[in-house]
């Protein structure tokens, strides 16, 4: 579900840079729209890491088994670039 707002919020960004515009040149569209995804994807990684620092600590604490350990790891490894 957050993969589907973040997806979407990325599209309503470049659409909306490219149609605010159409005076300036495409260059520049094209630059701004790539900080508006690079800021967006910034984001749901820093969101990623919250998660797997979360993880981490309840696993210390022996809130959670090995094996829950794993799998909620495993989950964030998929819906990330960097972990």
């Amino acid at each position: 579900m957050n993969r589907l707002i973040l997806t979407g919020l990325v599209v309503a960004l470049v659409t909306g840079t490219s149609l605010t515009t159409q005076g300036c040149s495409t260059r520049s569209a094209v630059g701004g729209a790539a900080a508006g995804a690079a800021a967006a994807g910034g984001i749901y990684e820093y969101q990623n890491k919250r998660a797997m620092d979360e993880l981490e600590r309840q696993y210390s604490k022996r809130e959670i088994s090995r094996a829950e350990y794993e799998r909620r790891k495993e989950e964030i490894s998929r819906r990330s670039l960097i972990y």
